[in-house]
């Protein structure tokens, strides 16, 4: 009786029924999994409530997903094509961020095909690499933590080739102009730069500056990781 319950309006009789605890032992795990990854993203990174919400169910999601296409191709490629739909109606994150999402499909994925545990052998290496890296500092570029995106509105007369080469020389020990756009009907001009200063506790003496040379226009400056999204 129960078997008929959640079995397909659209089913055949052939057509193989998950059982139910079968199906309970895959969510249970994938939440589990879901919470493990999330606990482990917290180690020494940066994050929103949001997201480690999205990470602990994301395992989940996915498993379902799996389960429910069970070797459907039709259904496969209908999957595949809503996945990519996702894509486009959402922020792009840092690569650490969208590195972890895939670890989270990867994981549920696996679960979803019955390989539970699989699942939490993968999760147990992939998670503790992450955190070894992130322990160890893998990766960090010597004078990083001085890398900023410098973005300077001007007006339209102000020639921006040369305006600046004095305060960069002065205060920047490497600039490099990876933007130039117009606003406000072409009135006025948007720089994007990638400046590395040369000291520490130089950027609010810069700004001065340059606030003097633009006319007191809008100045920003940020870490160059969390504005990827934003000069691309």
């Amino acid at each position: 009786m129960l078997e008929n319950v959640f079995r397909g309006l659209f089913d055949a009789e052939s057509a193989s029924v998950i059982p139910v605890t079968d199906f309970m032992i895959c969510i249970v795990s994938s939440l589990a999994i879901g919470f493990l990854l999330s606990v482990m993203y917290m180690y020494k990174n940066v994050y929103s409530k949001s997201f480690i919400v999205t990470i602990a169910t994301i395992p989940a999601i996915v498993c379902v997903v799996i389960m429910m296409v069970n070797g459907n191709v039709g259904a496969g490629v209908a999957v595949a094509g809503a996945f990519s739909l996702v894509r486009f109606r959402s922020a792009p994150g840092t690569a650490k961020e969208i590195g972890v999402l895939f670890l989270a499909m990867g994981a549920g994925i696996i679960t979803g095909m019955g390989y539970i545990a699989y699942a939490f052998l993968f999760v147990f290496i992939m998670g503790a690499v992450d955190m070894l890296y992130a322990r160890i500092d893998f990766g960090a570029r010597k004078g990083a933590a001085l890398d900023r995106i410098l973005r300077i509105t001007i007006p339209e007369d102000l020639d921006y080739d040369d305006v600046f080469d004095d305060l960069f020389g002065q205060y920047a020990g490497k600039c490099e102009l990876l933007n130039v756009r117009t606003t406000n009907m072409g009135s006025l001009f948007k720089l994007t730069y990638h400046i590395t200063f040369r000291e520490a506790g130089q950027e609010k003496a810069f700004i001065d500056e340059v606030r003097c040379r633009n006319g007191n226009l809008e100045v920003s400056l940020s870490y160059q990781e969390s504005s990827v999204s934003e000069t691309m």
